[in-house]
This record gives C-alpha cells, sequence and structure tokens, in this order.
C-alpha cells in the first residue's frame, strides 16, 4: 500500500488518484471513508461533536484502511496527530510525505470553505501552526519526503514512481525496507 500524508491541501488526494491510475490499483481518501462511516460531513462532525471524537473514528478507518485496503491511500491532514496512526501507517504502507510550506497551501486553499481547521479569521497563520506541530509528525511517519512547491501533479506522480523504483527489494509485505527522508 502507497500512502500520501500531508498538510491539508497539499495534493495529497489529487496526486492519489493519479497515482493510483498511473499503477492500475484502487485508490481510497481517508476522509471519505470517515464521511461515509460518520454519515456526514468531516466540517458537520467537528462542529457537533468536537476534534477529538473525530479523531477517535478517524483512528478506526485509518486502522482499517492500512489492514485491507491495498493500492493508494491519500490521508487527512491530521491523521498523523495520533502514535497510533503513525505507527500504523509507517508500518503498514510505504509512506510519502507531500511537503507543502503553508504559503503554497495558502494560494491554493485561501477560497475552501470546506475545511473546518482553515475556518478561522487568519488562515495562513493557521497554517503556519499547523505546519510547525506537523512537520515532525509527519517526517516520522514517512518513508520519503516530496517538496511540492512547483511540480506539476504529473511531475509529483513521476517523482513517487522513480523513488518507487529506486527503492530496494521489496520484503513478503510487498513494501521496501529502503528509507530515504530526501
Amino acid at each position: 500500500m502507497l500512502v500520501l500524508v500531508g498538510l491539508p491541501g497539499s495534493g495529497k488526494s489529487t496526486v492519489g488518484r493519479q497515482l493510483a491510475r498511473r499503477l492500475n490499483i484502487p485508490f481510497v481518501d481517508s476522509d471519505h471513508a470517515v464521511e461515509e462511516r460518520l454519515g456526514c460531513s468531516i466540517r458537520e462532525y467537528f462542529e457537533r461533536e468536537g476534534e477529538d471524537r473525530f479523531r477517535d473514528i478517524e483512528s478506526e478507518v485509518l486502522d482499517d484502511l492500512t489492514r485491507h485496503h491495498r493500492g493508494v491511500l491519500a490521508t487527512g491532514g491530521g491523521s498523523v496527530l495520533r502514535a497510533i496512526n503513525r505507527e500504523r501507517l509507517h508500518e503498514r504502507g510505504r509512506v510519502f510525505y507531500l511537503r507543502s510550506l503553508p504559503e503554497d497551501v495558502f494560494r491554493r486553499l485561501r477560497h475552501d470553505r470546506t475545511r473546518p481547521l482553515l475556518q478561522v479569521s487568519d488562515p495562513l497563520t493557521r497554517l503556519r501552526d499547523l505546519f510547525e506541530v506537523r512537520d515532525p509528525l509527519y517526517r516520522d511517519t514517512a518513508h520519503h519526503v516530496i517538496e511540492t512547491a512547483r511540480p506539476t501533479v504529473g511531475a509529483l506522480v513521476q517523482l513517487i514512481l522513480s523513488h518507487l523504483e529506486l527503492s530496494s527489494e521489496p520484503d513478503a509485505s510487498g513494501t521496501s525496507s529502503a528509507t530515504d527522508a530526501s
């Protein structure tokens, strides 16, 4: 399983869909899987039940997906906040951190009203705060770090494919044992 982690708006879903298409394997977005389980949008659930309860459901869904999904998994931006999620993602998949600077994400998301954590008076400051907390967690989870500043989606997909080709021999679980934090 290939796993994409990163800030909200870093391109996980867009890159993940194209990567899965190129490899002819299934794609799943964990946020969509969470919404299916919740029966409502993440934003609605967040407002009604709070972040802690949302993270509980997210952990359950990620556990299920990392056990049963065989393809590309795009995770929610906060999926790495819990240590158990980081461990499961790292152990059960080949994890790529799509590293985007807060300013780049802000340019992409400044008009997006669907992301609950960005519905604040100063979303750029919020993204900077998220980056400061989450960047080390994404790095800890990832086998590979991919900088997303300027490349097109196609170039990012090709970069991931190149990393996969350069990885060492797959082990029995189908994942490579090589680690690259470049």
